[in-house]
């Protein structure tokens, strides 16, 4: 066998199956089964995709074992000391860091697409008033493909892209927002050219038109780290989702709007709402320790959330970069000595010091301070994952550009069938009677 291939033998027949093997810049080596099928006549059973490498790109790498994040070959803890979120937003899309002048047509573009059609801002009015923000989110996204239908932009083409690029970049802060806004019944907020981009995100999310949000240094900084932080974070569920729907050469922005909707579910990216609800539940620093106690207990269904990372397995980079600005923000918060944040700290001081979650290395991840920010930013947790969604989407779009500057195949998976075979089809009048599949409040 050569060291480039992997031999697998089928016990049943004794038959033997050659496939290549492949060596990315950094990380495992992967076996090439695309012609697994062909050659064997059988699928590869990998459910949630935990072994599967679906895609080759050369955007993010994880190395979940050492702690390592990486966009384009550079390290997230220098990205995020050293950048703001539309430099990374532009290495992400165009492989390298923006020079001076770069820089300044990049900021300048993005500036002047942030506002959106004064038709879109009457598609709010159609939700209802309790509405989740999510749920706009994901109509007010995907009814942006109206406005940018294929047969106006050729979304194959550099510019067609860039268009998409550039709009959905410009006006994610904006339409999320405006959701926030509908959601107390404020009058919408609109950006302002002169600010940046987190100081825009933030005016609007906060500025009413009897008085503007002046937001300190800390908080733009915080709110700034955390979307460079929450950026990309390679195949993951809500990224995939953009990429699967963008292969069958969807609209950009009903892809992003499918993303949206796969970054609501609880285990994407709703965990940093959870983490303000554990807090919540915990109530008092007096009852740590007892809540400490059931989270030890395997028999107990009480999980500290925002602890520990299903890919990090020693430490979530983006948490070490992230506690800073959040300490910062915490200190200058008047209410900082509320409950709920003397609550956090004290949690996290046990956390990272209790021989129990060093073992077990449940250390507080990026979700955990993000959620304690947004809280500080004076943000409802049904908020959060919109926010997620904002910092996100260079990702989506970065992901969906490089797919479809590839050879790419419209994405199919296939799967292990355990139905009924084949049956005979009765008439109804001969049909035997069956229990009804509906419960019955829904009758």
């Amino acid at each position: 066998m050569s060291n480039k291939t992997l031999t697998i033998t089928d016990n049943r027949t004794g038959k033997t199956f050659d496939f290549e093997i492949k060596n990315g810049s950094c990380g495992p080596a992967v076996a090439d089964l695309t012609t697994f099928y062909d050659k064997t006549g059988m699928f590869v059973y990998d459910p949630g995709f935990k072994s599967t490498a679906s895609c080759s790109s050369g955007i993010t790498f994880i190395d979940g074992e050492k702690g390592i994040l990486l966009h384009r070959g550079y390290n997230i803890e220098d990205l995020a000391e050293n950048s703001d979120y539309p430099e990374v937003c532009y290495l992400l899309l165009n492989g390298d860091l923006p020079d001076l002048q770069n820089k300044k047509k990049f900021i300048k573009i993005l500036t002047h697409h942030t506002m959106l059609h004064e038709q879109i801002l009457r598609f709010y009015s159609g939700f209802r008033r309790d509405s989740h923000p999510m749920a706009v989110m994901v109509g007010i996204v995907g009814a942006l493909s109206s406005f940018y239908p294929e047969k106006t932009y050729d979304f194959s083409s550099e510019k067609g892209k860039w268009v998409a690029v550039s709009r959905l970049l410009a006006k994610m802060p904006t339409m999320a927002a405006m959701a926030y806004k509908y959601s107390l019944g404020q009058p919408f907020i609109y950006p302002k050219n002169e600010l940046s981009y987190s100081e825009n995100f933030l005016h609007m999310l906060f500025s009413t038109p009897s008085g503007e949000y002046k937001p300190s240094k800390a908080s733009v900084a915080a709110l700034d780290k955390l979307l460079i932080l929450h950026a990309d974070h390679e195949q993951n569920a809500s990224t995939s989702t953009v990429k699967i729907a963008g292969s069958s050469g969807a609209n950009p922005f009903a892809c992003v709007a499918a993303g949206v909707a796969s970054l609501w579910g609880p285990a994407h990216g709703g965990a940093n709402e959870s983490v303000i609800r554990m807090l919540n539940i915990i109530g008092d620093e007096k009852n740590i320790s007892q809540f400490i106690k059931k989270a030890k207990d395997i028999n107990d269904p009480f999980r500290l959330m925002g602890f520990g990372h299903r890919v990090y397995k020693s430490h979530d980079p983006r948490a070490n970069v992230l506690r800073k600005y959040c300490h910062d923000l915490l200190n200058e918060v008047e209410s900082f000595n509320a409950p709920l944040f003397k609550l956090a700290t004290k949690l996290e001081e046990i956390a990272l010091n209790d021989e129990y979650f060093i073992k077990k290395q449940l250390y507080p991840n990026v979700d955990f301070y993000s959620g304690i920010i947004l809280k500080a930013l004076g943000l409802p947790e049904s908020m959060f994952t919109v926010i997620f969604a904002v910092a996100r989407t260079v990702g989506w779009i970065s992901q969906w550009k490089e797919m479809t500057e590839s050879e790419n195949r419209i994405s199919r998976p296939r799967q292990l069938y355990n139905g009924k075979e084949i049956r005979q089809f009765i008439k109804i009048n001969k049909r035997k009677k069956n229990e009804s599949m509906f419960p019955e409040h829904i009758e």
